[in-house]
């Protein structure tokens, strides 16, 4: 696997060198723009807005608009200059309970591998945040730009987990809040026993991308079949209006409990269960 990033965290007058590598992964299916009548690709072309003709790469460069129609360029050694210590450390501000942060924050994971000689300090801040029960916050320069980022223990290793800035969140308050709270002490009751009779231990291996499954399937066939294969029809949900709560609530209970004996008198997968 390529690595993203190499430098080190450090925190007080500890160093560790590390590598830093995607923990995720998104395939997404790509698609060309095509010309109808010959099928024939249709490429992007990069034409300068003044005279309509198209740039080569090696004649782009990098600006910033500050005022209408005015710009100043950037160099890569411009970006370099910023801060160049930054851009080879993790540099770790403070540590915090991970139940103080907002959930909101978090939003992509990394692995971080040990580089050589850094086992003894990367175990050691592993096992002591393990047991404080904190996550480190720290920021990070990666491709030219400084996030906020968490570390925390994972298994037997270390993720770095980049995180928005506080200020980027959206204000809740610019949200309608719902105008019915009052919740009846039966309902509360029967909505707890759904989630009860819903509730599974972790499966990682049930959750799939079902419509990237089925995007995939429908063009195999159409390169079996040629283009004459007919997409399915798109099934639609219609929401309906929820009058008794109680009573749907309960008729959920009743279908995941039936779904529940079917898959064990069966030994197959879930059954597909209808929407309440």
């Amino acid at each position: 696997m390529r690595t993203l990033w190499k430098g080190a965290i450090t925190f007080g007058l500890v160093s560790i060198p590390v590598s830093l590598y995607p923990a995720t992964r998104r395939e997404e299916l790509r698609f060309r723009m095509l010309r109808r009548a010959d099928l024939s690709p249709v490429s992007f072309k990069r034409v300068a807005e003044s005279d309509g003709k198209e740039v080569p790469w090696d004649q782009i460069v990098k600006g910033y608009e500050y005022e209408k129609g005015k710009f100043v360029v950037l160099k890569e050694e411009d970006f370099a200059r910023v801060d160049v210590e930054a851009t080879q450390t993790v540099d770790i501000m403070n540590f915090v309970r991970m139940d103080e942060v907002d959930p909101l924050l978090f939003y992509k994971p990394y692995y971080l591998e040990v580089g050589k000689g850094g086992d003894k300090a990367y175990v050691l801040l592993r096992e002591a945040m393990e047991k404080s029960g904190k996550i480190a916050i720290a920021k990070v320069v990666i491709r030219v730009r400084q996030h906020l980022a968490a570390i925390k223990p994972q298994k037997d290793g270390l993720i770095l987990e980049l995180m928005h800035f506080p200020d980027e969140l959206t204000d809740i308050s610019k949200f309608a809040e719902p105008k019915e709270r009052k919740i009846a002490a039966a309902e509360m009751k029967m909505a707890q026993q759904l989630i009860d009779s819903m509730s599974a231990k972790w499966d990682p291996s049930e959750y799939v991308d079902d419509y990237r499954t089925a995007l995939e399937k429908m063009i195999e066939e159409k390169v079996e079949k040629g283009d004459s294969a007919k997409p399915p029809k798109a099934r639609r949900r219609h929401p309906k209006n929820v009058i008794d709560l109680v009573s749907v609530l309960k008729k959920s209970i009743e279908e995941t409990s039936a779904a529940k004996t079917g898959k064990k008198r069966t030994g197959k997968g879930k059954p597909r269960r209808k929407a309440a």
